[in-house]
């Protein structure tokens, strides 16, 4: 069993902001790296943000300045908010965590940027 749960997602206006969160409940070893990606209807899955264990970040290219990501160790949680949302923003966001025994990823969460 996975055991990564997502939530925050949803319909969000163009302009508007939305704070994702991803629970890893099924992991008994420490995570190394947690992140967001997405992947919209007929395009590849890209990445959104990543923070290492370190609090070290990374986003993709289409985000950057508009994302914020962060995350609670002790609650193996990751954060991600973001800002101006635009409906190019719309797709299936996905958290993955990293341990030394490999990647896992959830189940995914819908995020649409409508009017």
């Amino acid at each position: 069993q996975v055991q990564l749960v997502e939530s925050g997602g949803g319909l969000v206006q163009p302009g508007g902001s939305l704070r994702l969160s991803c629970v890893d409940s099924g992991t008994i070893f420490s995570i190394d790296a947690m992140g967001w990606y997405r992947q919209a209807p007929g395009k590849q899955r890209e990445l959104v943000a990543l923070i290492t264990s370190g609090g070290t970040t990374n986003y993709g290219d289409s985000v950057k300045g508009r994302c914020t990501i962060s995350r609670d160790n002790a609650k193996n949680t990751v954060y991600l908010r973001m800002d101006s949302l635009k409906p190019e923003d719309t797709a299936v966001y996905y958290c993955k965590s990293s341990t030394v025994v490999g990647s896992r990823w959830g189940q995914g969460i819908q995020v649409t940027v409508s009017s």
